[in-house]
């Protein structure tokens, strides 16, 4: 099997985005968008997902953090599809519930070719730092769309919006990480179309 990275790189008059990952890396990262409390996520997110992940985010900040969070969730969609190639021998089904202090986070994923995007989450700060909270669903219905897979997000309970947020990135790394796992029982595409 060969090596599982991709590079991909999206201008537009909003952003300039390059993103490189390696799904069998060992959670090393180096993030730069310009928006600390999205740093912090994307690293947490290449740490607990054992990806290698570098990002370099040159976005319209003078407006506000949407173009630079919501086209940094695409780039990462296209790097994740192009990294996964032909999906031959992939679990493509991951979940995991994930507990962060008084937060609890469920993320279930499947990469079948066919994206779809459910959250089940409440905030109750407009802001955490200098992150917009509404930008969670943004980043996560652009990667859904953008890596063609279905992902799904419910913050079980929690009361403070940097856990709950921090829970739900974490979640859905380890849920990506076992869905991008090889099983070796698995000859072709888990699927009985032949396709994914």
């Amino acid at each position: 099997m060969g090596e599982r990275i991709a590079s991909v790189i999206r201008k537009t008059n909003e952003t300039d985005i390059s993103v490189k990952l390696n799904l069998d890396g060992n959670g090393t990262s180096v993030i730069e968008t310009g928006i600390g409390f999205f740093d912090h996520m994307l690293t947490a997110f290449a740490k607990h997902g054992l990806f290698d992940l570098e990002v370099k985010v040159k976005g319209d900040l003078n407006v506000d953090g949407h173009h630079t969070v919501e086209d940094t969730g695409i780039v990462l969609g296209q790097a994740i599809l192009q990294a996964l190639g032909d999906k031959k021998s992939i679990r493509r089904y991951g979940n995991e519930i994930l507990p962060m202090d008084e937060s609890l986070v469920l993320s279930a994923v499947d990469l079948c070719g066919r994206p779809y995007f459910v959250m089940d989450a409440d905030f109750k700060a407009p802001m955490v730092g200098d992150f917009d909270t509404q930008l969670v669903s943004e980043f996560f219905y652009a990667v859904s769309y953008s890596a063609m897979m279905n992902i799904h997000l419910r913050v079980i309970a929690g009361t403070n919006d940097h856990h709950k947020i921090e829970a739900m990135f974490k979640a859905f790394a380890k849920s990506l990480d076992m869905a991008t796992c090889i099983d070796p029982r698995i000859t072709d595409v888990l699927s009985t179309k032949g396709a994914l």
